[in-house]
């Protein structure tokens, strides 16, 4: 991403990048959100204000009363009087909101100091940005604005929020802070002001162009919706309730859909909603994600900041080829879990094999095998044949080279260990399963945080184990479920080598810094044979 001068405007036009002293950066100069932004965060408060005191007055004059009720009359002046000053008291408090809200892009952090009587001061690293998202909601959209989310590793919720800057001030301010987070920018150390000061210069990062890889009809999305998990149970639950209400002839039964039709229709809403446009594209930066009908968001996801991925079928997607893309990012699933949904930890709500291997490439560009549409299909479409390979503990695809649950499990899972399974190429490590519900797991090696071994007494009985690995919250939980007890050993050994030279590579956070050569694989490899300790 290159740096560009920008010509010098009113105060809040442009974004300046201004210089440090020697004793560090310019940590005076502080920008303010947009003035609306109170009352578009508020607006639901001033109208069930108006509601409160105009209701009655409303009804009344529909049905050609007059404004106040006779009895009220006398005192009208007096409620006027309170109305007014409660509305006032009100926007004065939004004011107040106003003016003690304050950013600043300094010294490598973004902070943001906010209240009047109780001050609070949020700030995040740049180098430990996650992701940064442009939300807007419909009346945001209405005037123009649009709010900025920071995420950063071990956040509860987002852990920077800037509401409300105009949209193209809020792009602009994205780009130029990832500029200086992927270390593309040389003036990390400065800070942003709305005009330079004298002698100053003033520059701004261009946001990088994208490529679009993929988008997602809306026919299709509303097919996936249809044919989900949720319309299977409500489904068999109607059927169910037609079946008792006609044996036991109780109508009863039939009320219970109707509570359950409401909840069908408002899912089904609310993942249209915000599925709607979904596209993704490519560009320096990151990931790029828009989605949304009414309330619209674009996230960018800089590359390398997934933790985990995780590729999923439903049963009856298979009559068409469709499949889901889950991620785990650090801050994204604490934060979806308090409420916010699963749409940010969603990198694509319903596609083809070939959408699937195109966000796969974006997440792992060096993917470390010389095969990888063959890896990665047979990941998530193979199986294993039912005879195994003789000499190993478990079965072996011919194509992925996907070790798989020893044919002794198939008393455990009868359907499923053929199909489950792992695999590990230089840079990820790939963990397969289920049979009808298909999933693929891909960890990068540098993103395994721990590992446990796992084994019941059935499992101890047959001599399988489970393989957890640890990664931050979100909904992929990589496990590697019932693999033969000397596979799992020596894959628990294997990858901790994997994990440490991957994370010795890593020098920097800075992901447009050049990176170190990859280090030779682990000698000891799983899937050259069993391991002996």
């Amino acid at each position: 991403m290159a740096l560009t001068p920008q010509g010098a405007g009113p105060a809040g036009d442009g974004i300046a990048a201004g210089t440090a002293d020697a004793g560090g950066p310019a940590d005076d100069v502080w920008l303010r959100v947009h003035p609306a932004s109170p009352f578009v965060r508020g607006w639901v408060a001033l109208a069930a204000l108006l509601f409160f005191f105009g209701r009655d007055s409303f009804e009344r004059l529909l049905q050609g009363g007059p404004l106040f009720d006779e009895r009220l009359a006398g005192r009208a002046p007096w409620l006027l009087a309170g109305g007014g000053i409660l509305l006032l008291l009100t926007v004065f408090g939004y004011v107040l909101s106003w003016y003690f809200t304050r950013y600043q892009v300094a010294g490598g952090y973004v902070r943001v100091n906010t209240g009047f009587l109780f001050k609070q001061q949020r700030q995040a690293r740049l180098d430990r940005v996650q992701a940064i998202d442009v939300v807007q909601p419909l009346l945001a959209r209405i005037f123009g604005l649009a709010e900025l989310r920071f995420e950063v590793a071990d956040a509860g919720e987002s852990a920077v929020r800037l509401a409300y800057l105009r949209a193209d001030e809020a792009r602009q301010l994205r780009a130029t802070i990832l500029a200086r987070a992927s270390g593309a920018s040389g003036t990390s150390g400065g800070s942003l002001s709305p005009s330079p000061e004298p002698g100053q210069p003033e520059t701004a990062a261009v946001e990088a162009p994208e490529r679009v890889v993929l988008t997602v009809p809306p026919p299709r999305l509303m097919g996936s919706l249809l044919l989900s998990e949720q319309s299977v149970v409500i489904l068999a639950g109607g059927i169910a309730s037609v079946l008792l209400s006609a044996v036991t002839e109780n109508r009863s039964f039939a009320v219970f859909l109707i509570p359950a039709a409401i909840g069908l229709v408002a899912s089904y809403w609310s993942s249209f909603n915000k599925g709607y446009n979904f596209t993704a594209a490519v560009s320096p930066d990151g990931i790029r994600l828009r989605y949304g009908l009414l309330d619209t968001q674009a996230q960018t996801v800089p590359p390398g900041r997934i933790q985990a991925l995780k590729v999923s079928q439903p049963p009856l997607w298979r009559l068409f080829g469709w499949y889901r893309i889950q991620v785990n990012v650090a801050g994204y699933g604490l934060a979806a879990s308090a409420g916010e949904g699963s749409a940010r930890t969603t990198l694509l709500p319903v596609g083809s094999l070939a959408d699937v291997l195109e966000i796969l490439a974006l997440v792992l560009p060096d993917p470390g095998t010389p095969d990888p549409l063959g890896v990665f299909t047979a990941g998530i479409t193979g199986l294993a044949d039912a005879a195994g390979t003789p000499g190993s503990g478990g079965g072996q695809d011919t194509d992925g080279g996907f070790v798989t649950s020893p044919r002794r499990a198939r008393f455990l899972a009868p359907l499923g260990w053929r199909r489950n399974g792992f695999t590990a190429t230089e840079t990820a490590l790939l963990l397969r399963s289920g049979r009808w519900w298909r999933n693929l797991v891909v960890v990068p090696h540098q993103r395994t945080q721990s590992m446990a071994l796992q084994q019941g007494p059935l499992a101890r009985r047959f001599r399988v184990a489970d393989l957890v690995l640890h990664t931050t919250a979100g909904p992929v939980a990589p496990r590697l479920i019932q693999a033969g007890l000397d596979e799992a050993r020596a894959l628990l050994d294997a990858q901790s080598s994997r994990a440490r030279a991957a994370r010795k590579r890593q020098k920097s956070e800075h992901w447009m810094e050049p990176a170190a050569k990859p280090a030779a694989p682990p000698a000891d490899d799983p899937q050259e044979g069993p391991h002996h300790g």
